[in-house]
């Protein structure tokens, strides 16, 4: 990051063409890049990932201005768009490579994003445990270039598979208009 302003987050949260979109549209957001996280190999391809033997879980790293978004606001997002109970993948995608996960930068991400998992825990809004796992950023690797903005790329095949999956409904299931927790 040449900027000395921008900072970096990573989250996981199922396919990771899924959770670009809902983070690149805002004011502050200076990228979402698709790749992989917490691995045994170095430079894994996705059709090593794809196998779940490898250890890496499909990962988007955002750079943001905290400026204009701050991490707060991100982990609020990112809770928005998984199932926190679910830690077997997330909706139609199955397996460790799909896991939902926050990966912190920094002690201050640690307990922001502890923070926001105990006081999504006491909302209410679940009825099972919030079983996100909080852990250790690790060597980011980037996804192949035909992952990167999928859902400009091919709209079409985004949107069918976005709709397969059953993200939508259980998004809009325990979220209402108001989106704070």
């Amino acid at each position: 990051m040449s900027n000395q302003s921008l900072q970096k987050a990573t989250f996981a949260g199922g396919c990771f063409w899924c959770m670009v979109k809902p983070f690149i549209e805002w004011d502050g957001i200076e990228s979402v890049i698709s790749g992989y996280m917490g691995g045994t190999i170095e430079n894994p391809t996705y059709e090593q990932v794809k196998t779940g033997e490898t250890g890496h879980t499909e990962v988007v790293e955002i750079i943001y201005d905290p400026t204009q978004f701050r991490y707060e606001q991100l982990l609020e997002l990112f809770w928005q768009q998984i199932d926190p109970t679910d830690d077997e993948g997330q909706f139609q995608d199955r397996g460790s490579n799909y896991r939902a996960m926050i990966f912190y930068h920094n002690e201050e991400q640690r307990v922001l994003a502890e923070q926001s998992k105990e006081a999504l825990a006491k909302s209410g809004k679940f009825k099972k445990p919030i079983v996100t796992p909080i852990v250790p950023a690790e060597t980011f690797y980037i996804a192949e270039d035909y992952h990167q903005d999928f859902y400009k790329k091919n709209p079409k095949e985004y949107k069918e598979d976005r709709a397969q999956s059953g993200r939508d409904e259980f998004i809009s299931s325990h979220w209402d208009e108001d989106t704070s927790m």
